[in-house]
C-alpha cells in the first residue's frame, strides 16, 4: 500500500508561513510528522490552523508530547494515540514524542515522530526511551525525527538499529537537511520498519523550501505491507 511521508522541522512558524503550507501543499503527503509545532497557548486552536493550512488533520501530539504533531490526509485513519515525555533536565528544554498507530487502505502502521536535545549527553537516553517503544510495536513503523545529531551520533545509531534508514535505502545519504541557508548537516531522519519498502526519497531544496523554514523537509514514498 503507497504512503507519501514528509518530516518537517516547521521552526516554531517562525519563517514564511504561506511559503511553509505551499511545500507541504505541493508535496501532498499522506502524513506529516512535524517537529516544532504548537506547543504552548491555544495549542489545539494552533495545531488544527497548521493542519488545515496543509490540507490536513490532526492525528496525535501537539502540548502532551512537546510539540511533535501527527498530521494526516483523510485517507489515513487514526486509531490508538499516544504521547510520551522525556525526563526533565534542570536547565534543558522539556521534550517528548508522539504515537498514532493508523490504518491506510488494508496496511496498518505506527507513526511516530520526535525531536531529540541539542545537549549531547541528554540525546542518548531520550533515543534509548524512543527505541524501547519502537521495539516494542508489533506494527511496521514508520518514524521521522530531528535528531539534533549526524549519522554517525549515538542516539541515531541507537534509532537506527534495526530499521531502515530511507536516506540510506534510496542512495541519498549525501542530502543535507540543515540549515537551509548553508546545507551542512544531516539531522533530520526518516527510519522505517524493514518490511517497508522505501521506493522514493528526497530533501526538498527549493526557493519556497528555503523561505519556509530552517530544516529542509524529509520526503519519502514508502510500499507498506498489507495486513488486511
Amino acid at each position: 500500500m503507497p504512503l507519501r511521508v514528509v518530516s518537517y522541522n516547521i521552526h516554531s512558524q517562525r519563517d514564511d508561513t504561506a511559503a511553509l503550507a505551499a511545500v507541504v501543499r505541493e508535496a501532498a503527503p499522506d502524513v506529516v510528522i512535524v517537529q516544532e509545532a504548537p506547543r504552548r497557548f491555544r495549542w489545539r486552536q494552533k495545531s488544527a490552523a497548521l493542519a488545515e493550512s496543509f490540507g490536513l488533520v490532526v492525528a496525535a501530539g501537539g502540548l502532551p508530547s512537546l510539540g511533535n504533531l501527527l498530521l494526516t490526509s483523510l485517507r489515513v485513519r487514526a486509531h490508538a494515540t499516544r504521547c510520551q515525555r522525556f525526563p526533565l533536565t534542570p536547565g534543558r528544554h522539556l521534550r517528548g514524542a508522539a504515537y498514532a498507530e493508523c490504518l491506510v487502505g488494508g496496511a496498518r502502521f505506527l507513526l511516530a515522530g520526535s525531536h531529540l536535545s541539542t545537549d549531547p549527553v541528554e540525546r542518548p537516553g531520550q533515543a534509548a526511551l524512543v527505541k524501547r517503544e519502537l521495539a516494542a510495536a508489533t506494527l511496521p513503523v514508520v518514524f521521522g525525527a530531528d535528531l539534533n545529531e549526524g549519522p554517525d551520533g549515538p542516539a541515531w545509531q541507537t534509532l537506527a538499529e534495526g530499521m531502515t534508514d530511507a536516506a540510506v535505502a534510496a542512495d541519498a545519504a549525501d542530502r543535507h537537511t540543515y540549515p537551509c541557508a548553508n546545507p551542512r548537516r544531516r539531522i533530520d531522519a526518516l527510519f522505517v520498519d524493514p518490511r517497508v519498502r522505501v521506493v522514493g526519497y528526497d530533501v526538498v531544496d527549493t526557493p519556497l523550501t528555503r523561505r519556509a523554514s530552517d530544516h529542509f523537509p524529509v520526503l519519502a514514498d514508502l510500499l507498506l505491507p498489507v495486513t488486511d
